[in-house]
């Protein structure tokens, strides 16, 4: 797929059945492998479209972080590692395009192949691909990785290894994985995952966390020095083995990416106006026209830019855990939501400025429509009505208030479902029949003022109410910790989405997610349907099927009522130094993975 993927959508299934049929055709091996039909780029193209071939190396660029790390592994669940360890030192099979909706052209392997229905997936190693410590790249490796990952590894690795019925060497430098459930996304996925150095590894616990081990990949970075809680810094591997890789030309280009960590977001802003960091993404509409006339900004050393994208909204906002009592009740979250004053603190927070997120996939043409489920939509969720949440098949918006701070209309609603759900006022306190108060723990993590804010306005609506939460405050690493073992009532989620959601929706949405530490589904849903729907996706043989499955998953995620939405923004606002810049062209996913600092250089 490429950017006519959405004139397909729209084109008819005529076209689109001709893409697939292209795709379906595909046996022997390729440069590059789509969802559906062929890679946008031919077998020789140069570098991605969205990149500056002849980027200059050099120079350095920082960037500051909240919190801290006390790892060195990424593919775990214990411990909290860097983010640009995961992405800059190790490397998969395949690379992605970020301006194609779901497509990837050869990195370690020169060359990708599927049975007919895609049954399995073979892989060709380069002949030249190397770890950093110049030692190659092997299938045994590849092997390795692949099991270890999805046996040992981070949850977010086992779901796709399940479905491997075989892994096998057939060549020198070629390996092939053959499935056991039909899943046409298995090909890509498993060409995404990082390839470990297997030796580096023996006779060690791969899944202790901790930064005794320096891991060795065979990305274009290395680990450089680092102290936990301080900082670290990724050096760019003068030997990379691939720079004259296509899909590598032009990117990677500073010498070396160093993350600072301060105590909180506020803290590495005033960093950023001080010059001590390159960068800052601003997700606040109002401070965005109002807090950057510093005199960095004047004198011209720091651009603020806007950068479009074509991305779903994804998921931010307020997150109620089914698994405690308090929220099992879905008239309980509705309530939450009517006295979630989000016009009011839209106005407030950002004056007005910005749309709120109104499904998961909103935004897109991936998101559910206005009004009652109809045509295919209609037909996939019927089977599952007796389990859906109210709005699902009939129509469902959001609540919205008057945009006073009284919220009188909204606050009635939400007093009249928790009365339907049990729940009344006795002595000014909301209480069950056994004269027990509603309560709930909100779990904030240190230093995000923003939410802070949010949830003042919020616990004032709810006191109105005769509800009283609790609001605890923890630093980044015991948000972590609690997140991952799922002990909170009410905390702030975000989830981003894709334009090609597929396996993935399982860790966030299945009713296993629901019951495995560390996993996306925060909120702990349970849903035939939600299951059922991504099956659909993951069996989809053409665009007009895949997309109703997406807006039928859309409104099963939506209408369960398990997230208290806020706001999105159809750009991103980042501000940086004057002396980095990016290309002129921005890949359709805008200013997300493989942007900053990737295709990023020094102009000084």
């Amino acid at each position: 797929m490429n950017t006519h993927f959405f004139a397909l959508l729209r084109g008819g299934t005529a076209v689109a059945a001709a893409v697939l049929a292209a795709g379906l055709a595909q046996a022997e091996p390729q440069h590059g492998i789509a969802m559906y039909g062929d890679p946008a780029l031919p077998p020789d193209f140069v570098s991605l479209p969205y990149v500056n071939p002849d980027a200059p190396k050099g120079g350095q660029i920082t960037f500051g972080e909240a919190g801290g790390f006390d790892s060195l592994n990424p593919h775990i669940v214990k411990g909290r590692a860097p983010y640009g360890v995961g992405i800059y030192v190790f490397e998969s099979l395949m690379g992605r395009s970020w301006d194609e909706p779901f497509t990837l052209y050869g990195l370690l392997a020169e060359s990708v192949e599927t049975g007919p229905n895609r049954e399995w997936v073979e892989f060709t190693l380069r002949e030249d691909a190397t770890f950093s410590d110049g030692s190659p790249v092997t299938v045994e490796d590849v092997i390795w990785s692949y099991e270890t990952l999805g046996t040992e590894g981070h949850p977010r690795y086992r779901g796709a290894w399940d479905k491997v019925e075989t892994a096998e060497k057939t060549g020198p430098r070629t390996v092939r994985f053959t499935f056991n459930t039909a899943d046409r996304e298995l090909p890509l996925i498993l060409g995404l995952r990082p390839i470990l150095k297997k030796a580096q590894w023996e006779g060690r616990e791969f899944d202790d966390s901790g930064i005794d081990i320096v891991p060795i990949g065979s990305g274009p970075y290395v680990i450089g020095d680092f102290e936990p809680g301080r900082f670290i810094e990724l050096d760019r591997d003068t030997d990379y083995w691939g720079a004259d890789v296509p899909i590598m030309r032009g990117q990677h280009n500073f010498d070396q990416i160093r993350y600072d960590y301060f105590g909180d977001g506020d803290v590495v802003f005033e960093a950023f106006k001080a010059g001590e960091i390159d960068a800052y993404r601003e997700g606040n509409a109002a401070a965005w026209a109002n807090q950057y006339d510093f005199p960095r900004v004047r004198s011209g050393e720091v651009i603020k830019a806007e950068i479009p994208h074509e991305r779903p909204t994804g998921m931010s906002g307020f997150v109620m855990n089914t698994r405690n009592p308090a929220f099992e009740d879905w008239r309980v979250r509705e309530a939450m939501m009517h006295a979630f004053n989000f016009e009011f603190m839209n106005e407030t927070l950002n004056g007005g400025e910005e749309p709120r997120i109104t499904s998961y996939f909103s935004n897109s043409v991936l998101g559910m429509e206005d009004g009652p489920a109809e045509g295919r939509v209609r037909d996939l969720l019927e089977p599952y009505e007796a389990e859906l949440f109210p709005g699902a098949l009939e129509g469902y918006e959001l609540p919205a208030s008057d945009g006073t701070e009284r919220n009188r209309r909204n606050i009635r609603r939400a007093m009249q479902l928790m009365a339907e759900a049990g729940w009344t006022i006795e002595n000014g306190r909301m209480v069950n029949e056994d004269g027990e108060p509603f309560t709930f723990e909100i779990l904030l993590s240190q230093g995000a003022t923003e939410t802070q804010q949010m949830i003042d306005i919020f616990a004032s609506a709810l006191e109105r109410m005769g509800i009283a939460p609790q609001i605890t405050v923890v630093d980044s690493a015991q948000y972590k910790e609690r997140t991952t073992d799922f002990d909170f009532d009410m905390a702030f989620y975000r989830r981003g989405l894709s334009l090609s959601p597929g396996n993935e929706q399982m860790l966030y949405w299945s009713a296993e997610a629901a019951e495995t530490p560390g996993s996306r589904n925060w909120m702990g849903m349970k849903s035939e349907a939600a299951e059922a729907m991504i099956d659909e996706m993951l069996t989809a043989e053409t665009q007009e099927n895949f997309v109703a499955a997406v807006k039928a998953l859309d409104r099963v995620l939506t209408t369960g009522r398990y997230v208290i939405p806020i706001w999105h923004s159809p750009v991103s606002r980042l501000a940086h130094s004057a002396d980095v810049t990016y290309p002129d062209k921005v890949a359709m996913y805008g200013d997300w993975i493989g942007f900053l600092p990737d295709v990023w250089w020094q102009t000084e």
